[in-house]
């Protein structure tokens, strides 16, 4: 304000002087003596408007070349949030959207790269909660720590005989082939990729007690009653029928034997879901091609509906496995070489990371849950 108010004083000084400057040239040409000058001690009134009016009106090429950069730069910005908030992998069954997705991320590699032979979130403890150190916590190792703590939650003996549901490119289900090595361990996925690199990792450590198929986990090819042991960790989030993909799993599952689900969950619609939860919930859904979410208490009513089911227990893991959204993005920006020389995947890494930004607000913001839940099938 004190430099326009200035730049108006200068403009209108300037315009006085010039009307005063003929009238002097003329008395000191002809030798006659100069009128009296009066003098003001700051300009007219008039005159300062004036000027003032004509900064406003008529800008300078560097402020319009301002403007102009400022006004492109937000519309380029509005734009970019809005491509980035319109989901581009939406759920489709009947193209295998699913497995399409998983056959790119094995393939690139990035992933793998990244979170490691594990492709779930990671356990964080008590002061291991905030970033961008994480109390020191190894990103992989978190991983690692979810598995002993899901399989405590599980309350599993001694299985001999484990079905791992959306095995990934294997991690668990080996891990829990060398954990239990007189056990037999199947993963199965429909992701081809995944299939051929969790049997060729197996193969190179030495895990011949674990196997890999290409099964869809609502139709499962496996008869009734043949594992004492079924582990689901973040594969509910992909399956079109909640209820029968609980059903499947209890079907296969031994009489005595026990079932562990982890899966992100939306909260009850009670109250119903603002504009803006559903518009997130919408975005979430179709970024990452999940089909839709339900809440924890709803898959504990689906597996009491099973009727084979009991001791039903859940909890909700959002806090312990919150850390892990925006530790994934870290681990990135402090190794970013595998995707800089890849200049192919950059939109979709920031795709990626622009989702993961999402999912730890909406899990922050309680829109989502981390569910756990546990059942032991009836014995006959």
């Amino acid at each position: 304000m004190r430099l326009s108010v200035g730049l108006a004083l200068l403009v209108a000084s300037t315009e006085a002087y010039t009307r005063c400057a003929p009238a002097l040239l003329r008395v000191q040409r002809h030798g006659a003596s100069p009128p009296p000058l009066v003098l003001r001690s700051t300009p007219p009134l008039a005159s300062v408007a004036a000027a003032a009016t004509a900064l406003v009106s008529a800008p300078s090429r560097p402020v319009l070349n301002a403007v102009l950069l400022a006004s492109t730069v937000s519309a380029l910005v509005l734009w970019l949030v809005r491509v980035l908030n319109t989901p581009s992998r939406v759920y489709n069954r009947a193209a295998n959207s699913v497995g399409r997705e998983y056959d790119a991320w094995t393939s690139e590699g990035i992933l793998e790269y990244y979170w490691g032979e594990h492709i779930h979130l990671g356990y964080y403890e008590e002061g291991q909660r905030k970033g961008p150190f994480y109390g020191g916590k190894d990103f992989i190792q978190a991983k690692y720590d979810f598995i002993d703590r899901m399989l405590d939650f599980s309350k599993a003996a001694e299985p001999a005989n484990v079905l791992d549901v959306g095995c990934g490119i294997g991690g668990t289900s080996r891990y829990l082939a060398k954990k239990f090595p007189q056990a037999s361990v199947t993963g199965i996925t429909i992701s081809p990729e995944q299939q051929q690199r969790a049997t060729s990792l197996a193969a190179e450590r030495g895990i011949p007690n674990a196997k890999f198929e290409l099964v869809d986990a609502l139709n499962m090819k496996f008869a009734d009653n043949t594992f004492d042991f079924v582990w689901a960790c973040e594969s509910g989030e992909h399956m079109p029928d909640k209820e029968k993909y609980v059903q499947e799993m209890a079907r296969v599952l031994k009489p005595g034997g026990r079932v562990v689900i982890a899966t992100w969950c939306q909260r009850e619609e009670t109250p119903e879901f603002t504009p803006s939860e559903r518009k997130t919930l919408d975005y979430l859904y179709g970024e990452w091609t999940h089909p839709y979410f339900i809440s924890i208490d709803e898959y504990a009513r689906i597996m009491q509906r099973t009727g084979v089911l009991e001791q039903v227990a859940t909890d909700d893991w959002a806090a312990q496995t919150i850390p892990a959204w925006r530790h994934s993005v870290w681990v990135g920006v402090w190794d970013p070489w595998p995707v800089a020389r890849r200049p192919r995947l950059w939109w979709k890494t920031i795709r990626d990371a622009w989702c993961l930004e999402v999912m730890h607000r909406a899990f922050t913001g309680g829109l989502m849950q981390y569910g756990m839940m546990t059942a032991q099938k009836k014995l006959a």
